[in-house]
């Protein structure tokens, strides 16, 4: 009875759409947050499981501020070519109205979403030789390629290739109204919530290195979150909000060249997000060991420290894919046994 009054409501806000009704938006919002239970699995905050809208963003400076990220509820920063990065947001408690800049699609991308399940993507385009990656992998296509102006904008205060934004809600509405099932909703992905490990070190701020790009983080005690800068600058959103996360995760990863490059001949890397690895958890102000395990494309991700499950603090989290190890300052001086190993 349940799954036939989900499937119902669904319709009945697609034809409200297709009708130009101007309630849409608050609509649109509560077909795209519906679910059985009181928390969302990917954030652990009150709310309801939905449809995964996985976007791909630019980020580098020109990009900047970006669009839309302080509702991702999960965004990855992965190394794209000639070292810089590029960011794979993660959408399902909250859809904005905009979210971009809009970019192409990577390889490093089709591992990440496998994990999720049949997600909805939206990018700007992909080089020729991924294009049968894209059709073959588990995902509802939603790119700009299939899509019209009208959901894939373009904003005149920006210059082109980082002035692509997307209207999320039309879109997703689009998608809904062909198949109410098709995109998958919001499950546990492996990580879990909860209080913090023990150990850990205080710090006050660490740094992300990629061969051309870096983010900093520093802990705000007021806001209970890590604030963010990108590349020596305060990274903020299009609002001049400082982006953060109360959850920070730096995936030590196995990046290498792949058989895909951009159009400028740069060779495109592949971040190996499946297998076993280590890395650091970033939470209440400290810094704890980190190992990662995942041992097919389709399982999730799951996440210890001094093996017990790394519980991460509710909200957003920020996944940071690099293979260089993070330069942290921290409160006072570690002891030899503390987990993470300091810096050099």
């Amino acid at each position: 009875m349940k799954r036939k009054f989900f499937t119902a409501s669904i319709v009945t806000v697609v034809v409200l759409a297709l009708s130009g009704c101007a309630s849409i938006s608050s609509a649109v919002n509560g077909v795209l947050n519906k679910k059985s239970g009181p928390v969302h699995s990917f954030t652990g905050l009150p709310g309801d499981d939905g449809p995964i809208l996985a976007v791909k963003i630019d980020d580098t400076n020109p990009a900047h501020p970006q669009v839309g990220i302080s509702s991702a509820d999960v965004v990855y920063v992965e190394q794209v070519e000639a070292g810089l990065t590029r960011l794979l947001a993660i959408f399902s408690s909250q859809i904005p109205e905009k979210i971009g800049p809009i970019r192409s699609v990577r390889i490093s991308d089709i591992d990440l979403l496998a994990q999720y399940g049949k997600v909805g993507f939206a990018y700007s385009g992909a080089q020729s030789k991924m294009r049968p990656v894209v059709a073959a992998a588990n995902l509802v296509d939603l790119g700009a390629e299939r899509n019209s102006p009208e959901i894939y904008t373009r904003d005149e205060n920006r210059v082109a290739p980082t002035n692509m934004i997307l209207l999320p809600k039309p879109l997703l509405a689009k998608a809904l109204s062909k198949d109410p099932s098709a995109i998958a909703s919001s499950r546990n992905m492996g990580w879990t919530f909860g209080d913090a490990p023990e150990g850990g070190e205080s710090i006050n701020s660490i740094i992300v290195h990629w061969p051309n790009a870096q983010y900093s983080a520093q802990w705000s005690a007021k806001e209970k979150r890590w604030l963010l800068w990108h590349n020596g600058k305060p990274n903020l959103d299009d609002a001049g909000m400082q982006l953060g996360t109360p959850t920070l995760v730096i995936q030590n990863v196995v990046i290498t060249p792949s058989i895909y490059g951009d159009k400028f001949g740069g060779v495109t890397p592949l971040s190996q997000s499946i297998g076993t690895g280590s890395g650091y958890l970033l939470r209440d102000g400290k810094v704890f060991s980190l190992t990662w395990s995942r041992p097919s494309a389709e399982s999730g991700t799951e996440w210890a420290s001094n093996g017990k499950p790394a519980n991460f603090a509710a909200g957003g989290i920020w996944f940071m894919l690099t293979d260089r190890a993070p330069t942290i300052e921290y409160s006072v001086t570690p002891s030899p046994s503390a987990s993470p190993e300091k810096s050099k």
